[in-house]
Formats: structure tokens, C-alpha cells, sequence
């Protein structure tokens, strides 16, 4: 068979609804200023689904400095691979900055998240090396462990005693090869918002000799007394050994950054292949995070506003009865129970009736049978955008407990 005539029999659990959900509940577009309320489909909606934590994607000094960085050096400086020729005192002075403000000797700035996680996985390991790995991580975690060419076990989301029954499996392979453990988890997930495990995780590090590389990209500049992540929340900041953080989240931007001792950081700059192998990231990038990290230093009052917002939605919820999980951090889920087509009754109604805009979540990232709508807070929202919230939130739970969305297929949308 054709590959191209095969494609459409195989569509995967997203794809399957992809013609009665695009454009609506898959790919919705928002327009407008980035802001607690925007456009969606001609009408102005109450937004919960920005990574904007902090509020910074239209501080007027970061949209200075963005449009200054462009207009100086427009968006091909520097041209090339950061090995080739696309290095700069610029590039390496941020990597210095972040370094220091997350606690580590070095750091090396890569163009996306994904990409860096996914690359940084495979650079670290060979196949003597045995991957540890937490059951929820996110999937650019999953995707570079599939490229380890060892062994590989994952443990039961943060479950201490589950992770070190897979680190005595680990240890054993590792004293026959002569390899090595790399323990990888997320600070804060971004589902549950649930924290990892950091602080019981480290206290197995004597025992059974592993390295521990967390994935922070919600937990950096929301997280800790000074936003350094979630490392520094739980007092942990030595014992992290890889730190990986965002630019997609609190700073409201594109590009992430590993850190670590010199020695991994020098390792990752010369054989990373998606940075070896990639345009730098552009100057206007690079100066626009600067100004964001320098507002995260220099101004915690955004930080407190965030938390001001979470600390009331959550609370609020709470009080209403509503299920949230564990959630220790801004990432907000409201979990309820219902079909996939329950969820996108509820879902238009929630849009089209209370004009709020949240994500909805549904089989194959939770378990069928759940509905998981995700909030996300920050620090643009207001107490009365909470209020209105928690309204029409016990509105739509009643309606759904008496069976108002029950219908048999996804609600089509015009």
C-alpha cells in the first residue's frame, strides 16, 4: 500500500476527531493582545489557557526591548550554528545569568524545550546507561528516552518506593555494564501540577549513585522565594544535578536552557546534535529574555500577583467542591467525569454561554471517562475573573451531574 493511502487508516486518538473538533475544540485560534480576555471566533473571551505565568508577554518594557532587538538586529543575526558561526558575547552573558539564578556553574541555551529535552536525553546517556523515569513525564521526556539505545524503566508517578525498586533493577544492570543511572522527572507536571518528588528523590542519591536531571519548564519563574524553580522550593538547588528550564512559560517567550556543572554543560555544547545541527537562537530572542530575567530579579510583584490569582481560583474551586487534584503550583485542573462528547458539550456551553475559554483534556492524556478542564492562571488575571469563573464553573458541574450534555457524538460547531 501507498504510504499516503495508508495515513488516513491510521489517524491516531486526537486525529480521529480531527474533523469535527479543528479549528473549535483542536486548534482554536485567539486573537488579539495577549491578555486574561481575548478574541475566539469574533467574540471576547475570558482566557485560562496562556502560559503567560507571570504576565510578562506585554510588559511594556519587554515589548520595548523585543521591537529594539529587532529593529537592531532583525531576526538572521547571528546566522549560523552556535559551533559554526552563530555565537555571541550576547548568547553566553544570558547563559551566564541563568546559570547563577538557578543555582548551577554553567548553562547552554537551546532554541526550544522540546527539542532541547529531547536532544539533551540522548546526548547524556549511551547505551551502557540506564535510564529512571517517571510515569507522567511530559512527552518530550518520553521521546528522548525512546532514542536510548540501553535499558529503561520507568517508575509510578511520583511513588518513592516504586522508584527504588526500578533503581535496584537500575544498579544491578549498571554493576555488569559499567554504566550509569540517570534519574529524569519533572518539577512541576504540567497536567496535574502536582511537583516531583525532588526532595525524597535526592535522598536516594548516596545509596544508589544516580544523577538526577528535572525538567522545570512550569516550575522556573513561578516557583521557589525568588522564581528560581522548583528545585528552590524544595531546598534542593545543589542536589538537582541537570537543571532544564523554558523560556515558554513564565518568560512568556521562545528558547529553554540546561544547566549544570561546567564539565556537562561543555559536554551538551559539543555534542548536543539539535544545537550542533541548528540555526542559533536569534538575537532578538536572546536580548528579549535578558529584560525577562532581569523582571523576574528585579520585580517579584508579578510573582505575588500570580500566586495572589492561584491561591484565590484554587481555594475557590476547593470551596465549591470542585476535584483539583494534587496541584502544589499555578497549573490548575478541574477534573470531572463524562465521555468525550459530554466534554464538548460542556466545553461550547462554557464558551458560548459564559464566554470563558479554558483547554479541555480528554482521552488519550487522561483515562477515559475524565474530563480534565485546565486552567491556567497568571499574573494578567484578576480577583473578579476568578469570581466569574468559580460561577460559571458550579453552573456547568450541576448541569453536567443532571445529565445536560449528555449527548451521542462531539457537538459540531459551524
Amino acid at each position: 500500500m501507498d504510504l499516503f493511502e495508508k495515513l488516513p487508516t491510521r489517524p491516531g486518538p486526537l486525529g480521529m476527531h480531527a474533523d469535527d473538533s479543528h479549528g473549535y475544540y483542536m486548534f482554536p485560534k485567539l486573537e488579539g493582545e495577549i491578555s486574561n480576555r481575548m478574541v475566539f471566533r469574533g467574540k471576547e473571551k475570558l482566557i485560562w489557557s496562556l502560559n503567560n505565568y507571570l504576565g510578562l508577554a506585554n510588559h511594556p518594557e519587554v515589548r520595548k526591548a523585543d521591537a529594539d532587538a529587532a529593529a537592531q538586529y532583525g531576526l538572521a543575526l547571528p546566522m549560523g550554528a552556535r559551533m559554526m558561526s552563530g555565537n555571541s558575547d550576547m548568547h553566553e552573558e544570558l547563559e551566564r545569568q541563568l546559570a547563577e539564578f538557578v543555582g548551577k556553574e554553567d548553562a547552554i541555551l537551546v532554541n526550544y524545550g522540546y527539542q532541547g529535552m529531547v536532544s539533551a536525553i540522548d546526548c547524556l546517556v549511551d547505551r551502557k546507561d540506564v535510564i529512571v523515569y517517571d510515569a507522567e513525564s511530559h512527552a518530550c521526556i518520553i521521546d528522548g528516552v525512546r532514542l536510548h539505545l540501553g535499558k529503561r524503566f520507568v517508575y509510578a508517578h511520583n511513588d518513592i518506593q516504586n522508584l527504588e525498586i526500578q533503581l535496584k533493577r537500575a544498579q544491578k544492570l549498571t554493576a555488569e555494564s559499567g554504566g550509569s543511572i540517570l534519574v529524569i522527572t519533572e518539577g512541576v507536571f504540567g497536567m496535574s501540577g502536582a511537583q516531583g518528588n525532588l526532595k525524597d528523590i535526592v535522598a536516594l542519591k548516596e545509596k544508589y549513585g544516580f544523577r538526577l536531571f528535572v525538567d522545570d519548564a512550569h516550575g522556573f519563574g513561578t516557583m521557589g522565594a525568588t522564581g528560581a524553580g522548583t528545585h528552590e522550593e524544595q531546598g534542593v538547588m545543589d542536589e538537582v544535578d541537570i537543571y532544564f528550564g523554558t523560556f515558554a512559560k513564565a518568560m512568556a517567550s521562545i528558547g529553554a536552557f540546561i544547566a549544570s556543572k561546567k564539565p556537562v554543560v561543555k559536554h551538551l555544547r559539543y555534542n548536543m546534535r539539535s544545537q550542533i545541527f541548528a540555526k542559533s537562537l536569534p538575537m532578538p530572542l536572546v536580548v528579549g529574555a535578558m529584560k525577562r530575567l532581569e523582571l523576574l530579579r528585579t520585580q517579584p510583584e508579578h510573582k505575588a500577583n500570580l500566586w495572589k490569582i492561584v491561591n484565590a481560583l484554587q481555594s475557590g474551586l476547593r470551596d465549591a467542591g470542585f476535584y483539583i487534584g494534587t496541584t502544589t503550583s499555578p497549573v490548575t485542573p478541574v477534573i470531572l467525569n463524562g465521555t468525550i462528547p459530554e466534554a464538548t458539550a460542556l466545553t461550547h456551553d462554557l464558551r458560548e454561554n459564559y464566554e470563558i475559554f479554558c483547554s479541555i483534556v480528554v482521552y488519550p492524556v487522561v483515562p477515559k471517562g475524565v474530563i480534565l478542564l485546565r486552567l491556567i492562571p497568571t499574573a494578567a488575571h484578576t480577583l473578579a475573573d476568578v469570581e466569574e469563573t468559580i460561577t460559571a464553573f458550579k453552573d456547568i458541574k450541576q448541569k453536567l451531574d443532571t445529565g445536560a450534555y449528555k449527548v451521542d457524538s462531539i457537538v459540531a460547531v459551524s
